[in-house]
């Protein structure tokens, strides 16, 4: 079995007359530490026209603790690995807040997550407020939690978070919130609902939180690349982790603990990961594709039934163009980032810096990594997330992350079918499609294998 890749999560001290002086991220202060220009720049900028009046878009304050407030009680659903890590950012986000609840399919996984709050958090969670099974998170929502984390397997969230809803739950849901046309429905049905519940709903795409892609986004709205033109993005990496059937696994049991590598689980890795390259683009651009085109294949994938790479070109509501590629293959060159070009520069995360470019290539600004870790104790984006969300319940001020993540969510759903089939995919088309991936004889049992095959697009060779 293969170990899961992680992102290092260090984090960095700053001086206490830094503290002072800077406070939150959308300061201007904290705006000025945090950027490096090259000569001319500050001329050149000034003279930029913005793509948005200042004020008409939203750019979150990144303090590195939650303003202390009303006491937060949280129930986990999903307690593996990226629910145990949502269940540590919370509680580190903020002080007044505690996990009361836990929920999960299976026993070992709330025992283990259990066992770590308690011994590194000496929170107890009692063994009645421990939910097991698929309806485990019915059970969460109604323990008397104030705020739920959700982090099972992708295609379960619209459901869980629609539960939430309904019983007046802030939520936080994992990326990706949807893996098919009909979660994707349920998600901007649902995320209405928490608006008008007056609801606090923050999203696991954790760039919207990170400081390098937030200042970045207020340098593009402000003019500094001109208007966008096109992008490309990339995941490309190692093979993600496996598990092999077990002895005694049942089949619904064997995919769920295998779930990255099923379809119907993950929504494909271009949906469960690739998403967030994606996400950047619609979220800096503001558009929505209204088509894709693209394929891909399965190479060396070990389990499951899906890909392990794909190529899409999505035709942007404008026209413009957005390329995407992920892969999942070991030996093959490596690269997670972003590049979008712009009427007068381009912007790129390539090799570690964030930086933006006149046209002849000259770098213009560069995001100052030194200077964060100088000026913030908190720099990890999948904690800040948690900082955010709570200053908001806290302070009631209206957040709902689920409708835009919605949008590149369905993108990549979009790639993924245009792959699959070999067909040119539209938003129209797929928006209002009733395909739904949830296998109607989900059951902890036996269950019917056969339709989980690894898709193969187009049709055969005409014979004569």
């Amino acid at each position: 079995m293969k170990k899961e890749n992680s992102i290092s999560r260090r984090s960095f001290l700053k001086s206490s007359a830094m503290a002072g002086a800077l406070g939150a991220i959308g300061t201007g202060g904290a705006a000025t530490v945090l950027t490096s220009c090259g000569g001319g720049a500050a001329e050149s900028a000034s003279a930029t026209k913005p793509l948005k009046e200042p004020g008409t878009y939203y750019i979150p304050e990144l303090p590195d603790l939650a303003t202390d407030g009303q006491e937060l009680k949280a129930g986990v659903i999903g307690c593996g690995g990226r629910g145990s890590g949502a269940a540590f950012d919370f509680l580190n986000a903020a002080n007044g807040v505690t996990i009361v609840a836990l929920g999960d399919t299976f026993q070992e996984r709330v025992d283990g997550l259990a066992d770590k709050l308690k011994k590194e958090k000496n929170i107890d969670v009692p063994a009645d407020k421990r939910f097991v099974g698929l309806d485990a998170y019915k059970q969460v929502i109604e323990s008397g939690v104030d705020v739920v984390i959700v982090a099972t397997p992708p295609c379960f969230r619209p459901t869980h978070f629609q539960y939430a809803t309904e019983k007046g739950k802030h939520s936080f849901l994992e990326k990706p919130i949807c893996v098919d046309p009909v979660g994707y429905k349920t998600i901007v049905a649902t995320a209405k609902q928490a608006q008008a519940k007056g609801l606090r709903v923050v999203t696991g795409t954790q760039r919207h939180h990170q400081r390098n892609y937030v200042e970045s986004y207020k340098k593009i709205m402000e003019g500094a690349i001109g208007e966008i033109t096109g992008g490309v993005v990339y995941w490309n990496q190692n093979m993600l982790w496996y598990r092999e059937r077990q002895q005694g696994w049942n089949d619904c049991e064997w995919m769920i603990k295998d779930w990255v590598n099923w379809k119907w689980l993950s929504g494909d890795h271009i949906v469960e990961q690739h998403v967030h390259n994606i996400d950047v683009f619609t979220w800096f651009s503001g558009l929505k594709p209204v088509k894709a085109v693209g394929f891909g294949s399965r190479q060396r994938r070990l389990t499951g039934d899906q890909y392990d790479n794909f190529s899409i070109d999505f035709t942007m509501e404008n026209g413009i163009h957005l390329h995407s590629m992920c892969r999942q293959i070991d030996g093959c060159v490596n690269n997670v980032s972003e590049f979008i070009q712009g009427t007068k520069g381009s912007w790129s995360t390539a090799n570690g810096e964030t930086v933006i470019k006149d046209l002849a290539g000259n770098e213009i600004w560069k995001f100052d990594k030194e200077a964060e870790k100088a000026s913030f104790k908190q720099t990890n984006p999948y904690v800040l997330e948690h900082v955010n969300w709570i200053n908001s319940i806290r302070g009631k001020k209206e957040i709902e992350q689920a409708s835009e993540t919605a949008i590149s969510n369905m993108a990549a759903i979009m790639g993924r079918e245009s792959a699959y089939s070999g067909a040119e995919v539209t938003w129209d088309a797929m928006s209002a499609s009733n395909l739904d991936y949830i296998p109607k004889d989900l059951n902890l049992g036996k269950m019917d294998m056969s339709g989980f095959v690894v898709p193969v697009p187009g049709k055969p060779i005409d014979k004569k």
